[in-house]
């Protein structure tokens, strides 16, 4: 039996490897707290240690680093979003239901576990047939959209830098080369800010006054339980699930070992399950397992998984300082705005092309049917605030994401034709 390192050796080119990994993922991990109000020094401390969680269930033996899920979102900005300011912009983190979001977070999390128990005692193609492409692709769709407006009104307190934000993003992304592909995200921020610094939109008081050691873990910021945020934030990770088996799937292919076979898919949506779980109940956001960091394997061809585990110490080191944290919080809303622009609209172009990879037949009334009751139930109600009602005494508050979900999963298996079957190749 082959024997796994917790760590690689501590020599200079594994040091820049995992240096390289925390790169990729720390563009797109730190843009999450900015965007909810999260503390970053939290959600650096979550990713770290889930992504060490993740490696511990999964046995080391897949390169997977875990990082902050955008699939979230869209749950936060319903159940925490964020209070005006002096000049009417939606920028001070709502710390009242922050905490009410994480224990969305926190269940969200157990549903993982939930999943990885039914897979293992039931197999994953009874299980899957509860949630086709043709439901998950239209709740990844809804996501994306419902988080628009947001993305416009943090790019409307700047125009300048929201597009030089985009533009960096979309140099790098199409004509970029090697790690400049990789991390198109990281870079827009630091040449965005840059400019912001020369144009004098940065305020940098918070960071004089931030200590340079301290705790990531905030006592005040862990989860807190209420059912109306349960019940918005817990059906998102119906559509995380899809998005992990298919980085599951993208790294197997990658390294060119079956890790859905082994170790198994049962472990390694127990694995992103917990970290979800501790994530959120530390007050950080979901967990998911990286895009960006399968990049960097393909780049590399370094397929080490205890290299990964090395980047995730340094996310945790970088978590210990509180200066770091407030540098990033110095990051103007506009910049956060230029690249949710396109983050966004990336987020509904998965789901779109869940759909288009699966060959759903839209020439079938089941289907039409569907998707239409996804899309307009996701952003109908969520203009309008949901659906509010009383169960022994407590108050119920269904999301328009919450009630899209449970609408197109009822109707998946109440309505004739359906004959998906997980992993048979779409024809």
């Amino acid at each position: 039996m082959k024997k796994y390192r917790i760590l690689p050796e501590m020599t200079a080119k594994n040091t820049l490897l995992g240096f390289q990994h925390v790169f990729a993922m720390f563009g797109a991990t730190v843009l999450v707290p900015l965007i909810t109000g999260l503390n970053i020094s939290t959600t650096l401390f979550a990713a770290g240690a889930g992504t060490l969680l993740f490696h511990f269930v999964t046995k080391g033996k897949i390169p997977a680093f875990l990082g902050s899920s955008f699939a979230f979102l869209g749950g936060f900005a319903i159940v925490a979003p964020k209070l005006l300011d002096a000049n009417g912009e939606a920028t001070i983190p709502n710390v009242e239901m922050l905490p009410y979001a994480c224990g969305g977070v926190v269940a969200a999390g157990l549903l993982y576990i939930v999943m990885s128990g039914l897979i293992k005692a039931f197999g994953i193609k009874k299980i899957m047939k509860f949630f086709p492409p043709i439901v998950t692709g239209p709740i990844i769709i809804s996501i994306g959209l419902i988080l628009a407006p947001s993305a416009i009104t943090n790019a409307s307190t700047n125009w300048f830098l929201a597009v030089v934000a985009l533009a960096v993003i979309i140099i790098c992304n199409i004509w970029g080369k090697g790690m400049i592909k990789i991390i198109p995200i990281l870079l827009s921020v630091v040449v965005s800010y840059i400019v912001a610094l020369c144009t004098g939109a940065v305020d940098f008081s918070t960071v004089a006054a931030a200590d340079i050691i301290g705790s990531p873990v905030i006592p005040e910021a862990f989860a807190k339980f209420d059912l109306s945020a349960i019940i918005t934030i817990m059906p998102i990770a119906l559509a995380a699930m899809m998005e992990h088996i298919g980085d599951i799937a993208a790294i197997s292919a990658t390294t060119g070992e079956n890790y859905i076979e082994d170790p198994g898919l049962h472990r390694t949506l127990l694995g992103d399950g917990l970290a979800t779980s501790f994530a959120g109940f530390i007050g950080g956001p979901a967990n998911t397992t990286y895009g960006e960091n399968t990049g960097v394997l393909a780049l590399t061809k370094v397929y080490d998984p205890a290299i990964i585990r090395l980047a995730a110490v340094i996310a945790i080191i970088l978590s210990f300082v509180p200066k770091f944290d407030a540098m990033v919080n110095s990051i103007p809303a506009a910049i956060i705005g230029g690249i949710s622009l396109i983050l966004y609209g990336m987020i509904s172009a998965v789901g779109v092309r869940n759909i288009v990879e699966n060959k759903i037949d839209f020439t079938q009334s089941r289907n039409l049917i569907i998707a239409a009751v996804i899309l307009v139930s996701a952003l109908g109600f969520n203009s309008t605030g949901g659906i509010t009602f009383t169960v022994a005494d407590a108050t119920v508050t269904l999301s328009g994401l919450a009630i899209a979900a449970i609408l197109g999963i009822v109707l998946n298996a109440i309505l004739p034709g359906n004959d998906y079957e997980f992993g048979k190749q779409p024809e």
